[in-house]
């Protein structure tokens, strides 16, 4: 069952407030849903969880059976969103010590992640791991020539073919990638290498829901039926433009409304370790739509309880120019029970009978309740439990959400100028010709 909820009594913002929002936002509901069939725009992941390649589909699949057949390792080469909203997937269906489990209890090969940076030692490290395992590659890139991406899909295509050889190599590599240009798109036509699309319409921080990130998350064991069916549902649910009756709407506003009032940063809190990826996916999402023209709320993560013992002091006290949004599930997959000890030195025993999903719920009421009295306002998002369908509306709750907050605050949520900046200075410092 899917049942995303939003609580925001402790937010201080209330319903008529919002409520002065209910224009604009259905104009911008109308533009975003116009702009959804423009192949030359990039909002086509708004109507993605219905309009989506099947017979791509079917061949994810299919892909996937083959390399957990043949691998133990998927080395997934990317950056930014070309891995972000896949490892957000799989971390949160994972069990916490995938690495540590033997095949037979993970079922599905590792996922392994390559190319998001340019650290010699991260690289070697990776390259003795894979010493004695057998492996194939997914090289995600929209153009093939993003540097950390190009430099290390060079690196492990080389040693791939070393390995197998290159007739084998080529069945092992798997490419994600532009439907008609690139340099990855001619490489992957001359080698005869499993091709897969990133649609023209939608941006990489986006994509988790197409190619880019259904084949590891696919590969993981990870039923991507089902994610995709919840973010059908959400599609569904969201999709009513007045702003009353539309939570995913409502949050959007409300981080405008909270903006407005000076909190210009927002903290994603989790009580679960499984879910720090998504965080991570959350930070890029909004920060790399919103942050233009000198406006934007800045993301930032903290996992809790864990961060209470080192962020929990700034966010208690430090500049009030902040609010918090809390991301749990109301239902455990699993427990423990808390015993009686005879000796009850550590001074537990009033907690005898307990669970841990109880404490740690506590916990998190606790510490909202303290962090609202400092001066936090606060936002609680819910789902029910972590499974494929709650994970796939979540991802398309945040997508919509973004797109609208964006557009509300004023900026084009959906291109990132700026990132290009770095890359400029990078290339003539490299004596890159042309720069």
């Amino acid at each position: 069952m899917v049942n995303i909820k939003i609580d925001y009594e402790k937010s201080g913002i209330d319903k008529k407030q919002i409520m002065e929002y209910k224009e604009k936002v259905e104009n911008i509901h109308k533009d975003l849903h116009r702009r959804a069939d423009d192949i030359d725009d990039f909002v086509g992941w708004l109507k993605l969880p219905e309009n989506y390649d099947k017979e791509e589909f079917d061949r994810i699949k299919k892909s996937a059976i083959k390399i957990q057949k043949s691998s133990d390792i998927l080395l997934v080469i990317g950056i930014g969103g070309s891995y972000l909203g896949a490892r957000a997937v799989i971390e949160a269906m994972s069990s916490n010590f995938s690495s540590l489990q033997s095949e037979k209890q993970r079922k599905a090969p590792q996922i392994l992640y390559v190319g998001n940076n340019l650290s010699p030692n991260y690289i070697n490290d990776l390259i003795e791991v894979l010493s004695d395992k057998d492996f194939s590659i997914n090289v995600i890139s929209k153009s093939g020539t993003t540097t950390e991406p190009a430099i290390a899909f060079r690196i492990f295509r080389e040693i791939l073919e070393n390995k197998y050889g290159i007739d084998e190599a080529r069945s092992r590599i798997y490419v994600t990638t532009d439907k008609k240009r690139g340099a990855l798109k001619t490489l992957s036509d001359n080698e005869g290498y499993e091709k897969f699309v990133i649609p023209d319409n939608v941006g990489g921080r986006f994509s988790v829901l197409t190619a880019v990130g259904l084949l590891p998350i696919a590969v993981a064991g990870i039923d991507i039926d089902k994610l995709m069916q919840g973010a059908r549902l959400a599609q569904d649910k969201y999709n009513d433009p007045n702003i009353k009756y539309n939570d995913c709407y409502q949050y959007a506003v409300l981080r405008n409304v909270l903006y407005n009032e000076n909190k210009t940063m927002e903290i994603f809190a989790n009580y679960e370790p499984k879910m720090h990826y998504f965080t991570e996916w959350l930070k890029q999402l909004f920060g790399e739509s919103e942050g233009k023209e000198s406006k934007g709320i800045f993301p930032v993560g903290v996992d809790l309880t864990t961060d209470l013992h080192s962020m929990g002091q700034y966010i208690q006290e430090g500049i009030r120019n902040m609010f918090e949004t809390v991301l749990y599930y109301r239902t455990t997959n699993s427990n423990i029970t808390i015993n009686a000890d005879d000796d009850n030195l550590d001074g537990l025993n009033y907690l005898t009978g307990k669970d841990l999903d109880y404490v740690n719920k506590k916990a998190m009421e606790g510490t909202i309740q303290a962090h609202v009295t400092g001066g936090v306002p606060n936002i609680e998002i819910s789902i029910e439990k972590l499974d494929e369908e709650n994970i796939g509306a979540l991802i398309y709750f945040f997508e919509l959400a973004c797109g609208m907050s964006g557009s509300v605050l004023g900026v084009n949520p959906f291109n990132q100028p700026g990132v290009e900046e770095y890359k400029k200075n990078m290339f003539k410092l490299l004596e890159k010709p042309g720069y």
